[in-house]
């Protein structure tokens, strides 16, 4: 928002220079992002007087204008044709820098020497009128500094709101800031005019049929205007402001808009059906033509303000061309209205249409400063367009506003801001902002707020109100109090911990959308009943594609490589965590959170030390081993069984340990590899962080070095292949007990030398003691009683090759 300093002065008086203004209101919440010198490089212009006026010998459009600059008299060569004998102009003498930059020099144009250039008010920067010379006051004096002779020179302050300080879109509103803060008094400008003898009801009626939309609606007219162009004053404070001058009508229901910050909307009088206004709902897909001869199509939720026979106006954010002020009218009524905020914005946002009045009507304006707003235009049409003004207003206000009562305890806000401010200063600051306020008790206060301050509705908003005025820079910075460090044992550790190892294994984190296409669960081949389904749907979504939460990090996941895939990189390693939405039989969905990791691709690529190969299970089940030893999870279990959605029943597990479901892990279906368009097959491992977390130990175990020897034995096995490794490294484990210090799979046969119903696998086993050296005795009892176990268990037979022993 762009205001004048001089404009302001006008309200509230100001001792302070404007970089010393820009900075105290900076810090009490309203930003000044820029401040600009307006005027001050036409200070080498002059009021000069013509004297004669004659045609250019040599050009037709051309005048040569003896003037009056003062100290002497010069002939300028001029191309307008607005000015007569005897005007007061502005002179550019050469030497004069306008504000574009140009530099006006002595010429000689069409054989004319012109002693520099008459200026129109657009070459100033004044307003962006380029219709002819500006045409001054005739009681200047010549060669007097033109700007101040008109008191020109102004500054502009360019300050940015916070969406809840409507109450500052206004030079009142800005006034009144820099009054509490300086303990200066703000002054409203007196309003009164002169009526006629008929009253207003006998001229025009107002009837709201939905006052929900509507609690308050003003209505003045004002007959036998003039409409023409508003006076320099007027323009330039509007420019300066940002708004475009149309003429005196619309110019002061903008005028009275920035200064009071009330919107308005003048309607031709003659042009209104019946004489009549009614405030009411649209009609489902009718359409309207604004002012800015567009075709809107509405809805039953917009609010529109009709005359007796049509719709003139869509309320609160722009008018019609049926109803607008033309050169012809002659009689004018005036709209000072209170709009539903929530109304407002929807239609805005619905219609694409935002303005100066919506911008205001949808965060909450005054709603007792619509009649002051009315006045102030009818008084300002009287002056600047004459005419005779109806006695009287129309006010529509079924249920007037009444100020809400808020409780202030002195010891809570200087708690929540860290100070020591007594409760007498407390009341002072409040009262400064204009609010009504009372002492209860040593620690208590009610307080009041006004009408114009819509966003001060609980006890926090007045202990902010009193940090700002003791100056967010006056309040003492304290650091929080520090816990003795502890393990950090929250999720959000257990997040960097996790995110750091995958990075570390040369994984990369991806976010996606927790917005999905519920086709995400079709594709994933999800029955029915299935979690996957279970979506919570979006009220406004973007699109069809992201119109669900998603219930699974497996289309994000899925979606990326696709994306990736397009751009021709297939080998892939990433990972995301991030929450799933299940919708239940409560109000609000049930919220997990989910790491899950993807590998696609290549597995190992070519190198002199090892062969290149594709990703498979073991490379996903290593990561999934990985993350679970990083957290201290013991006793884990990989079991196939009940296979999840969209994965391959056949290569597949669900992790479990102590009995919980922790995660599950497996090959991406081909079916639903094929649905994102993919050609190479994927791994996936999920995670599910709620139920692992009271799992991960907290206490890290030391485990000293080994004072004893180890002994290495050596099984061979030929068994079916439906039987899993994991049996057979339980029963060592089993049978061992605490000898058996490790026990591993270093390989697996499945060829020719055997049916294809078998296996063979190798597992390696080192036996230790902790007190003392095993000998060969113990460690074979021990060894022939595993290798008779496992036959019993899994009815296998040891293989001929490499006999039990060291290596």
């Amino acid at each position: 928002m762009r205001v004048s300093l001089n404009w302001l002065k006008e309200f509230v008086e100001i001792d302070r220079t404007p970089a010393e203004l820009a900075e105290m209101l900076t810090m009490a919440g309203l930003e000044v992002e820029g401040l600009e010198h307006k005027a001050h490089n036409l200070s080498d212009c002059k009021v000069c007087r013509i004297l004669d006026i004659k045609p250019h010998p040599r050009a037709d459009r051309l005048s040569i204008c003896q003037v009056d600059a003062g100290k002497e008299t010069v002939s300028v060569v001029c191309g307008a044709t607005n000015m007569r004998k005897g005007d007061f102009v502005p002179l550019a003498p050469p030497g004069t820098t306008l504000p574009d930059g140009m530099l006006i020099k002595e010429s000689t144009i069409r054989g004319e020497l012109s002693h520099g250039m008459l200026l129109a008010e657009d070459e100033m920067d004044l307003t962006d009128d380029h219709t002819g010379i500006m045409i001054l006051p005739d009681k200047l004096t010549p060669g007097q500094p033109l700007t101040e002779a008109m008191d020109l020179e102004d500054w502009i302050l360019e300050i940015t709101l916070t969406p809840n300080r409507i109450d500052c879109a206004s030079v009142l509103g800005i006034a009144r800031e820099i009054g509490a803060l300086t303990r200066k008094k703000v002054t409203i400008p007196e309003v009164s005019f002169e009526e006629g003898d008929r009253a207003i009801e006998d001229l025009a009626e107002v009837n709201v049929l939905d006052s929900n939309g509507c609690p308050r609606y003003t209505a003045g007219l004002i007959d036998t205007v003039t409409i023409g162009p508003s006076p320099f004053w007027m323009r330039y404070r509007l420019y300066t402001s940002g708004v475009r001058s149309i003429n005196n009508v619309v110019d002061i229901t903008n005028y009275v808009l920035m200064e009071f910050g009330q919107p308005l909307h003048a309607f031709d009088y003659h042009r209104l059906g019946e004489s009549k206004i009614v405030v009411k709902r649209a009609e489902q897909g009718q359409t309207f033509i604004t002012l800015d001869e567009q075709t809107r199509e509405l809805d039953d939720q917009t609010l529109m303000i009709c005359d007796g026979k049509r719709e003139v106006a869509i309320a609160g954010i722009m008018g019609g061309l049926n109803s607008e002020i033309t050169e012809d009218s002659t009689a004018v009524l005036i709209e000072s209205a209170y709009f539903n905020p929530t109304m407002i914005r929807r239609s805005s946002k619905k219609l694409s249409l935002s303005t100066e009045a919506s911008y205001r009507f949808e965060r909450g304006i005054d709603i007792e400063g619509t009649d002051l707003a009315l006045r102030r235009s009818l008084q300002l049409m009287q002056q600047l367009a004459g005419g005779t003004i109806a006695k009287g207003v129309i006010d529509c206000y079924p249920n007037p506003w009444s100020a809400p009562h808020i409780s202030l305890r002195s010891d809570r806000a200087n708690t929540i801001l860290g100070t020591h401010v007594a409760m007498p200063d407390m009341i002072e600051y409040l009262s400064a902002l204009q609010m009504d306020v009372k002492k209860i008790d040593h620690n208590n206060i009610e307080v009041s707020p006004p009408s114009f301050r819509v966003d001060i509705t609980r006890e926090a908003d007045l202990v902010e109100e009193i940090a700002r005025l003791i100056g967010y820079d006056n309040i003492p910075v304290t650091l929080p109090p520090i816990r003795p460090a502890e393990e950090d044992s929250t999720e959000l550790s257990l997040r960097a911990r996790l995110k750091n190892m995958l990075v570390g294994m040369g994984f990369t984190e991806i976010i996606t959308y927790s917005f999905i296409s519920p086709k995400s669960a079709d594709i994933l081949k999800a029955g029915q009943n299935s979690n996957l389904r279970s979506f919570v749907k979006l009220l406004n979504p973007l699109t069809q594609d992201q119109s669900v939460m998603r219930t699974s990090l497996i289309p994000g996941l899925l979606s990326t490589v696709r994306l990736n895939s397009l751009r021709g990189q297939n080998d892939l390693r990433i990972f995301e965590w991030g929450k799933i939405y299940i919708k239940g039989e409560e109000e609000l969905p049930q919220e997990k959170q989910v790491l899950a990791v993807l590998i696609t691709g290549m597995g190992s690529s070519q190198e002199w030390y090892q062969k290149r190969r594709e990703a498979d299970f073991f490379d996903i089940k290593g990561v999934a081993e990985n993350i679970l030893e990083e957290l201290g999870i013991e006793k884990t279990e990989f079991k196939r069984n009940n296979p999840k959605e969209g994965f391959d029943p056949n290569e597949y597990a669900r992790i479990f340990s102590s009995g919980f479901g922790i995660g599950v892990i497996g090959k991406v279906a081909k079916e639903v590899i094929e649905g994102y368009g993919l050609e190479k097959s994927a791994y996936i491992v999920e995670i599910y962080i709620e139920t692992l977390f009271p799992l991960i130990s907290r206490v890290k175990k030391f485990t000293p070095l080994a004072k004893f020897p180890s002994v290495r034995r050596d099984i061979s096995i030929i068994l079916n292949r439906s039987i899993e490794s994991a049996m057979l490294i339980n029963i060592v484990k089993e049978i061992g007990k605490d000898l058996v210090e490790s026990v591993k799979i270093f390989d697996i046969y499945q060829g020719k030398q055997i049916i294809p119903q078998e296996k063979a696998l190798a597992l390696g086993i080192n036996y230790r003691s902790k007190e003392r050296t095993l000998t060969d005795e113990e460690v074979n009892e021990i060894h022939e009683e595993v290798i008779r176990e496992i036959r019993r268990q899994t009815g296998g037979r040891l293989r001929e090759g490499p006999k039990n022993g060291n290596p």
